[in-house]
């Protein structure tokens, strides 16, 4: 897989999309089928999860694929102009094309927080430097412990949360209206932001700010000669990482924990691809050692017979397989 820079792309290359929108969508659940079925008719693979709240997901397909699936959902009822970041590449980073129902479009587990009536202040990317430099700014980052383990902005403070849940009750313990005068908060997309502003503005703070677009939208636009970010941004997809360009980064991932892994790491003993590492090694269970080990068995079985086993186009192979020997089973009743 070989990241290609915006300026490079032609209608050959992949792009990849990242989009939300809090909206009210009372009826959310009617708009999944046709979605999924604009999704398929443009192969566009990746995951959409939709709530009454709005809509959340990264997916990818070529350039027309993608236009038409947001020109689509320009024509929806509250889900014009949707928040999109781009970046792209030679293969598609997803294998399966998903429409998802849910309670939260981003799962915080606070009752009542709606970015729809209060969300704070909005910094661009090219104002985010001079924002974060202020003495006076606690900076804070959203993200879970794993994504900011490989990269995260100079002096933010890393709450080591393994979830989003955890964020409020970290908040709670750790910052203070009284102390904490003006906070600024960022995550991968902007997202996680506009329910963790909401919430703090709930709480009684005041100056509360976030990263609009989030940080691929700041590695989009601000220069690398200028950047305040240090290391690489992970993503929810098989990239694992990007690098400051946009570009698939340095790491791989550990299929049975998820966590991002180096080469070198990979090296260690605990370390069985598909089914542990250092990370998890003494979390995974005889039981599970067997399912992953299996797991991992089939999907090199079918990449040699040249299938993605887990993809769109492996489901159909797996029915093709299965509807040909119905039909020889068929066949050998009928003689």
């Amino acid at each position: 897989m070989t990241a290609i820079h915006k300026d490079n792309v032609t209608s050959d290359h992949f792009v990849v999309c990242a989009l939300y929108k809090f909206v009210s969508l009372p009826d959310f659940e009617a708009l999944r089928q046709p979605l999924l079925n604009v999704m398929e008719q443009n192969d566009v693979r990746g995951t959409l999860l939709i709530a009454a709240e709005g809509i959340n997901g990264t997916v990818s397909a070529k350039r027309e694929g993608i236009d038409n699936l947001l020109a689509w959902l320009d024509t929806q009822p509250n889900l014009d102009n949707i928040v999109t970041k781009e970046s792209y590449d030679d293969e598609c980073p997803f294998y399966r094309t998903k429409v998802k129902l849910k309670k939260e479009i981003v799962t915080m587990g606070v009752e009542g927080v709606d970015p729809l009536k209060v969300v704070g202040s909005y910094v661009k990317p090219n104002e985010w430097n001079a924002l974060i430099s202020d003495p006076e700014v606690i900076l804070v980052d959203t993200r879970n412990d794993y994504e900011i383990e490989i990269g995260t902005f100079q002096n933010a403070v890393d709450p080591n949360t393994k979830t989003f849940r955890e964020f409020p009750q970290w908040a709670k313990e750790n910052l203070d209206p009284e102390k904490h005068k003006k906070v600024a908060m960022f995550c991968t997309g902007g997202i996680r932001c506009e329910k963790s502003t909401a919430y703090m503005k709930e709480q009684g703070f005041d100056e509360v700010y976030h990263l609009e677009g989030g940080i691929l939208k700041y590695l989009e636009e601000v220069p690398k000669e200028e950047t305040m970010w240090e290391g690489e941004c992970f993503v929810f997809d098989n990239r694992v990482a990007v690098n400051h360009d946009l570009q698939k980064g340095s790491y791989d991932q550990c299929h049975a924990c998820r966590m991002p892994i180096t080469e070198e790491e990979k090296q260690k003993p605990e370390y069985m691809e598909g089914v542990s590492c250092h990370h998890c090694i003494d979390d995974v269970t005889d039981e599970q050692r067997e399912r992953f080990a299996e797991r991992q068995k089939q999907i090199e079985l079918a990449q040699a017979r040249g299938e993605g086993h887990i993809g769109n186009e492996a489901q159909a192979a797996l029915q093709q397989r299965k509807e040909a020997k119905k039909a020889q089973k068929d066949a050998q009743r009928n003689k």
